[in-house]
């Protein structure tokens, strides 16, 4: 018998919604469409996270160990970490690579 793996569910912190939308904002000043289709894209990799929580890998030095990071576009790292005991997966920020880590 094959077991079926629960979905997480996927929690977006408060600060990591305020960067999605900034990014969104940023780009929407130059083309509102292509702003919108990517903040679309982005929420499609995130979400990815719910199947596969250990998609990403775990953070860099200086980060706390339960943060793991994905990169979900060639200049966007979400930062996030798995809490096993309540089936979540909690976004903590979205950065551009360039910018200074949480």
């Amino acid at each position: 018998m094959t077991k079926v793996k629960r979905a997480y569910g996927i929690e977006w912190r408060p600060k990591a919604s305020e960067d999605l939308l900034a990014i969104i904002r940023y780009i929407g000043k130059d083309n509102p469409v292509t702003a919108c289709r990517f903040g679309q894209e982005m929420r499609n990799r995130i979400s990815l996270l719910a199947q596969h929580p250990e998609l990403g890998h775990t953070g860099r030095p200086g980060l706390p160990g339960d943060v793991r990071e994905l990169v979900v576009h060639r200049n966007y790292i979400v930062f996030y970490r798995v809490l096993n005991e309540t089936h979540t997966v909690e976004i903590l920020r979205v950065k551009h690579a360039a910018q200074q880590m949480p």
